[in-house]
C-alpha cells in the first residue's frame, strides 16, 4: 500500500475516532442531564410526600389535642358541679352555724 494511501486511511481511522469520542462524550453529558433531571423530580415528589404526611401528622395530633381537651374542660365542669352541688347542700348548715355563733356572740355580750 502507497504512503499515501496509508496516511489517509489513518487519518481517516482518526477522525472516525474522534467522531466516536464525541458521540461518546454528548451521549454521556446527556444521561447525566437526564439523571439530575430524574434525581430532581424524584426529591421534589419525596419532599411533597413529606410535607402531605407531616400535614396528615399534625392534623391528627390537632385532632387528638382537640379531643383530650374536651375530656378535660368536660371532667372540670363534672366538679364544678359537684362543688356547686355540695355547697348548696351545705348552705343550711353554714346559715345554721353563723346564727348560732351570731347568737353565741351576742349572749357572751349581755
Amino acid at each position: 500500500m502507497p504512503r499515501p494511501d496509508v496516511l489517509t486511511e489513518i487519518k481517516e481511522a482518526e477522525r472516525r475516532a474522534d467522531e466516536i469520542i464525541a458521540e461518546a462524550e454528548s451521549d454521556r453529558e446527556e444521561r447525566i442531564s437526564e439523571a439530575r433531571t430524574e434525581a430532581d423530580e424524584i426529591r421534589a415528589t419525596a419532599r411533597e410526600e413529606a410535607e402531605e404526611r407531616a400535614n396528615q401528622l399534625l392534623s391528627e395530633a390537632d385532632d387528638e389535642i382537640e379531643a383530650r381537651r374536651e375530656e378535660l374542660l368536660e371532667a372540670g365542669r363534672e366538679t364544678r358541679q359537684e362543688l356547686v352541688d355540695d355547697a348548696e347542700a351545705r348552705i343550711d348548715e353554714a346559715v345554721e352555724l353563723a346564727v348560732k355563733r351570731f347568737e353565741e356572740a351576742v349572749h357572751a355580750q349581755t
